[in-house]
């Protein structure tokens, strides 16, 4: 198996290798690549933002399911990338470790991921058919970019403050909520 990380391998190949290997991995143009470590600031966005999408989903009765990490996205046959959160509707069966179906994919931002972010991720994400919304948390200025799917076209917009709406499928969120409370 050691062999397959050397060679470009396909999403399947790279989840068999995967789940063998400690950490999070994720798949670019067929080489695994390692997660970094994550620093308090992003992994504090990340579980603010999955705690806010999950109860969204839940005030919205969205047949739908928000998750933190973890959940692996195959974009083409040599990429997968596992978001920093999600919403899928409907939610996956338990046993499965990759989705094809997410309909808000989030992305949060750090100096060592932001051309991926901004780059093969945002060109990746919206190659899904079922994905109406991208968000990229920037955690040092707490501001969302929010590109979102309308018209044939990808539409961007950058949100300073206040609530907004993801329709589909109907979910009412505060920029607040999504970065949790400012640091001291």
């Amino acid at each position: 198996m050691a062999d397959l990380a050397e060679k470009r391998l396909t999403v399947d190949e790279f989840l068999v290798w995967a789940e063998s290997r400690e950490g999070k991995w994720e798949l670019v143009d067929g080489s695994p690549a390692a997660m970094s470590p994550e620093r308090v600031r992003h992994t504090r966005t990340k579980t603010a933002v999955a705690f806010a999408l999950r109860e969204s989903v839940r005030r919205a009765g969205s047949p739908c399911e928000a998750f933190v990490d973890g959940i692996t996205l195959r974009v083409r046959d040599d990429r997968a990338f596992v978001p920093d959160a999600a919403v899928v509707c409907p939610p996956p069966p338990p046993d499965v470790v990759e989705i094809d179906n997410p309909l808000i994919v989030v992305e949060v931002l750090s100096a060592s991921t932001a051309a991926l972010d901004h780059g093969v991720k945002l060109e990746g994400y919206f190659s899904l058919a079922s994905l109406a919304h991208y968000l990229i948390l920037d955690p040092d200025r707490r501001v969302v970019i929010h590109h979102a799917r309308g018209g044939g076209v990808i539409e961007t917009r950058v949100i300073h403050s206040g609530a907004f709406r993801l329709t589909p499928p109907g979910l009412e969120l505060d920029i607040a909520d999504l970065f949790g409370p400012p640091e001291v």
